[in-house]
């Protein structure tokens, strides 16, 4: 069984700052690239950033330059450092993993979401 658990949203006033961080859990052989998506009201669920195992990272272009992905390989974790937010950044916000279980399978991972309000 594997586990992803998101966290750190909140409530932020435009311009300011949050860390999400999701932690991979269970029977876990290898993780491959893990990511960020987003779902905002009424909008279809897009990407906003990836990260390979050996820290390569793709961004939405609507992010860059705001919005920073990394991972701790150690700790099966990702995190996203989000700056300069913005109220179109209003969203629900989806950890995502590919990941190689203990058991040979490869599988897509998605965890319970975090919602990041950004409002005045």
């Amino acid at each position: 069984q594997v586990r992803l658990v998101d966290s750190g949203g909140g409530l932020v006033q435009p311009g300011g700052s949050l860390r999400l961080s999701c932690a991979a859990s269970g029977s876990i052989a290898t993780i491959t690239t893990m990511g960020w998506y987003r779902q905002a009201p009424g909008k279809e669920r897009e990407l906003v950033a990836t990260i390979t195992p050996s820290g390569s990272t793709d961004y939405a272009d609507v992010v860059k330059g705001r919005f920073t992905i990394s991972r701790d390989n150690a700790k099966n974790t990702v995190y996203l450092q989000m700056n300069s937010l913005k109220s179109d950044d209003t969203a629900i916000y989806y950890c995502n993993a590919l990941i190689i279980t203990s058991y040979g399978k490869l599988n897509d991972y998605w965890a319970q979401g975090t919602q990041v309000t950004v409002s005045s």
